[in-house]
This record gives C-alpha cells, sequence and structure tokens, in this order.
C-alpha cells in the first residue's frame, strides 16, 4: 500500500527535523577541540546523558522490531529486560567507578594497563567490528522502512536512501562530536517516545476505549504470556536463559562499549555517571514495557481490521516481516498525524543510535590505534585526521548497510543479538579475566585467542542438538564466546608463568 505522506509533506518533515539538529549542532560545536569531542570536556549533565542513553539503547531495533516480536514470542523478551537490571547494576558499581579511576578517554584503555598493547588494540578492534555491524543494522532497519513507505514510491533508490541518512549523520557530528551528540540523542529520544505514546493512544481510540481498559484486554491475551519457566534447557524461551543473557548482553552492549561508556565517561564526576545509570536502568524498563504493551495493541488492531502480516521477498520466497507491522500499521491505516509522528519518531529512532556509533568509531580508532595521546599523530594535525577517520568510517556504515540489502534473511533484532554474541565475546573474556583473576597472559598472542573463540562459539552452536544432548542456543552463546576467552587466556597465562610469578610475588 502507497504511503499517505506526500512528497511535499516528506520533504517539509525531514527539513524541519534536521534544521533543528543542525542548529544544535552549531550552537554546541563551537569548541571543536578533542577533549570536547571525544568526552564533551567531562562537563555533560547526567540528566541529559541519561535521556541520551535511553534513545541510543532503544534505536531503531526496538522501536520496530520488538513491537512486532509479540508475534511470534509473547512478552518473552521481558526475560532479558530483567536480565539487563542485573547488568547495568554491575556497571554502575564495578566498571564504571574504573573507568573514572583511570581517567579514561576509551575504555580498552584498561585493557593496556592490564595486560598490554596487543590486548589493548584487541579489545578496540572487537568493539569497532561490533559497533559498525550494530549501528549497520539499526540504519538499515530504518532504511527499508522508508524504503518500502515513502522513498521508495517516489523513485529514490535504496542506496541513495541509505547515502543521504549517513550524510546528515556526519554533517551534525563532525565538529562537536559527543558534546552535540548529548544534546541531540536528548532531542530525539524525546521525540522517539512520543511516537510510542500517541500510537498507543491512536490504537486505544480506535477501539473507543481507554489506554488502562485496553491494558486490561491486552492482559487477557495470550501474546502477553510473560515468564517461561516451565520450558527446558531445549527451548530457547526459558526464563534462566533469557535472564543470563540479558544481563551479559547489558554487560558488553553497554558496559564495555565505548559508544555507551562515552557518555558516561563525559559526566563531570562518578557520581553524576552512577545516578545516570540508575535512571536510565528504571526508565529503559518502563520503555520496554511500553513497546511490548504496543506490540499486543498491534496484534488486536491487526484482527480487528482484517490485516494480514506484512510479508518480504527473501530469495525469491516471502516471509512475514514482523519488523514491518508497526510501520504498515501506523502509515497505511492510522491517522495522518500519527504517520508523521511515527516518521519523526523512526528517524530519531536511527539517528540516536547511528550518530553517537559515528563518534564512538572515529574516537576509539584515534585513541585506541593511531595514538592521539600517546604522541602517535602531532597535535597540530590531530583535527584534520579525525575528521578523515569521520568520513571513513561514514564510508564504512554505508556500504556494510548496501551489503545487508543485499543479504537479509532473517528478523533484524536477532540478527544484531547474534552478530553482537560473536564479537563481544572476546571483549567480555578479556575484562572477565582482567577482573577476576591476578594473572597475566601471553599478550603477544592474545589476537589468535580472540579469533578463535567466535569460530568454536559458532561451531559448537551450530552442532549444539547433537554435541549438547538437544540443547538450543537462544542470545547465551554470548557468555559461551566470554568462557571461551577466559579459557584462551589462562591458557596462555601458562607460557608466561614468569610474569605470573612477579604478580603473586607482590600480592603476598
Amino acid at each position: 500500500m502507497e504511503s499517505r505522506l506526500t512528497p511535499a509533506v516528506l520533504l517539509a518533515i525531514i527539513l524541519g527535523y534536521f534544521l533543528i539538529l543542525i542548529l544544535i549542532s552549531q550552537l554546541t560545536s563551537k569548541d571543536q577541540s578533542n577533549e570536547s569531542f571525544f568526552l564533551g570536556k567531562r562537563k555533560s549533565p547526567w540528566y541529559l546523558v541519561a535521556i541520551g542513553m535511553i534513545g541510543a539503547t532503544l534505536s531503531g531495533v526496538t522501536f520496530i522490531s520488538i513491537p512486532g516480536w509479540v508475534v511470534n514470542d509473547q512478552w518473552s523478551y521481558m526475560q532479558m529486560v530483567l536480565g539487563y537490571l542485573l547488568g547495568y547494576l554491575v556497571i554502575a558499581t564495578v566498571l564504571m567507578p574504573m573507568y573514572y579511576k583511570l581517567n579514561l578517554t576509551t575504555i580498552y584503555g584498561y585493557l593496556n594497563e592490564r595486560f598490554g598493547m596487543v590486548s589493548y588494540k584487541s579489545g578496540s578492534a572487537f568493539f569497532l567490528l561490533s559497533r559498525v555491524i550494530g549501528a549497520a543494522f539499526r540504519l538499515y532497519l530504518v532504511a527499508i522502512t522508508l524504503d518500502a513507505f515513502v522513498l521508495g514510491p517516489m523513485g529514490v533508490s535504496f542506496p541513495l536512501t541509505v547515502g543521504l541518512a549517513i550524510l546528515l549523520i556526519w554533517i551534525y557530528t563532525y565538529r562537536g562530536g559527543i558534546r552535540t551528540i548529548i544534546y541531540t540523542d536528548t532531542f530525539q529520544t524525546i521525540f522517539m517516545l512520543l511516537a510510542l505514546v500517541l500510537t498507543i493512544l491512536a490504537i486505544a481510540n480506535h477501539f473507543d476505549a481507554s489506554v488502562l481498559q485496553m491494558g486490561q484486554r491486552v492482559l487477557s491475551e495470550s501474546s502477553t504470556e510473560t515468564f517461561f519457566f516451565d520450558a527446558g534447557w531445549s527451548e530457547k524461551k526459558n526464563f534462566f536463559k533469557r535472564f543470563l543473557a540479558g544481563a551479559f548482553i547489558a554487560l558488553v552492549m553497554t558496559g564495555l562499549d565505548q559508544d555507551m561508556m562515552q557518555k558516561n565517561l563525559s559526566c563531570r564526576n562518578i557520581e553524576d555517571a552512577q545516578k545516570n545509570m540508575f535512571w536510565f536502568s528504571i526508565v529503559l524498563v518502563i520503555a520496554k514495557v511500553l513497546f511490548l504493551f504496543l506490540g499486543a495493541l498491534l496484534v488486536l488492531y491487526m484482527s480487528d481490521v482484517g490485516m494480514e502480516l506484512p510479508t518480504r521477498m527473501v530469495g525469491g520466497e516471502a516471509r512475514v516481516a514482523t519488523d514491518l507491522i508497526y510501520p504498515t500499521v501506523a502509515l497505511d491505516y492510522l491517522p495522518l498525524g500519527i504517520s508523521i509522528v511515527f516518521i519523526l519518531g523512526l528517524m530519531a529512532a536511527a539517528y540516536s543510535s547511528a550518530d553517537s556509533a559515528l563518534t564512538a568509531l572515529t574516537t576509539a580508532f584515534c585513541v585506541d590505534f593511531l595514538g592521539f595521546e600517546r604522541g602517535g599523530v602531532a597535535a597540530k594535525d590531530q583535527r584534520r585526521t579525525r575528521l578523515s577517520v569521520h568520513i571513513g568510517f561514514s564510508v564504512v556504515l554505508f556500504l556494510v548497510i548496501v551489503s545487508f540489502w543485499w543479504v537479509n534473511n532473517d528478523a533484524v533484532i536477532s540478527e544484531i543479538f547474534k552478530a553482537a554474541g560473536y564479537t563481544y565475546g572476546p571483549i567480555l573474556g578479556l575484562y572477565a579475566y582482567g577482573f577476576l583473576t591476578k594473572r597475566h597472559t601471553y599478550d603477544r598472542m592474545v589476537w589468535l585467542v580472540c579469533i578463535l573463540s567466535p569460530v568454536l562459539t559458532y561451531l559448537v552452536v551450530k552442532n549444539s542438538k547433537v554435541w549438547l544432548n538437544g540443547y538450543v542456543f537462544d542470545f547465551e552463546h554470548l557468555i559461551l564466546n566470554g568462557a571461551l576467552t577466559f579459557a584462551g587466556l589462562w591458557i596462555l597465562s601458562l607460557v608466561n608463568e614468569d610474569a605470573n610469578s612477579q604478580v603473586n610475588k607482590k600480592s603476598r
């Protein structure tokens, strides 16, 4: 069905939205120093950081995929959300105090302090890989929606849609960096949550009922089944599997992720950063519940209007596209005002995560690999080099997103978590080994362990039914990946017993 948004209305929405973002950029990017670009001179208000982190965490994945996930998985996602809370507690009480104590610009500097330069660069390299994949998937999800409902019908090609999206991010982030991101993400989070709330109200109005009445109706539906304690270990929805996976996903995708921690490190002090994490956790859980509630409402709405599940052609075969349910209802069925708000929320969802990702990628590469803080690039050349790196990662994101367009064959949210499980696993193992032991490792060979661990994890996951008596991995393969990395580092430490002996003598 063709979008009801005319080209003129769409153009006005896009121009108006980005004019505001560019205005914010102009107001916040007068200081273009590295200190401001990387950490906002550590003067960011904690409450703005908390609001911005909500938008970056929700992203286009939650905005579009979570409501559609209710169709197949009920509310089982809430089991992971509860696990997130445990992960955030560890981040606030264990990781962040250490980051502030070491006065880090990128969090992977800890690995240099603990193990050495190879471990340091290995951790940062896996972050770069992880964040490129994650940011590309998030932008891809939004791009296919715009392509299907808005720009595609206007004759705009998918690659051009992606190119324009990334160009707009570059325009308002290349000067101010994290200082600008703190304010633009706050603005975008508000738009995203506004779209969520107004959509819920619009569907409730369709049924001529209050939100409370719709809540009571939703709770009586099977689509809101949340806890699956009776599901065996071979079931993906098993409570303990989802809860543990949620805790570790939060730990690595927030606490061990430069993108998310860069915002925290821009706070004035550790106390402000911990307040940010506390309130961020509470509001995020509420937002996740509302998105699941919206998903249940969409199921009721589709049934009431006789709407069929949207499909997408994959390999010449039509498959159900649950991540297009919310866009289809918002753009083709609900009032035009909601369609406009949805587009704004969709853009906010995409850019609140992608803009900070681009800044974090630039920061990590400049600091960790080019050695900005170690004199690797002359001070007079650093701004020009930083700009080149920023452009380079913009091009990389474009190429990866277009590649996804050619090969996509699964729900986007599952793909993101699967990818994160393989690319964040080595980072998890490195930090776990560093925190839980006092042993050194053989730094020169750490890169090999970080490569082998995801490969071994993939083999185990693919053969788990046969090798592990019917066990089926869900998102908890991240834990296995981290454990294999941990074991590999321990084995390497046996090669470096002299260094461990010195550590033991000092500890006595």
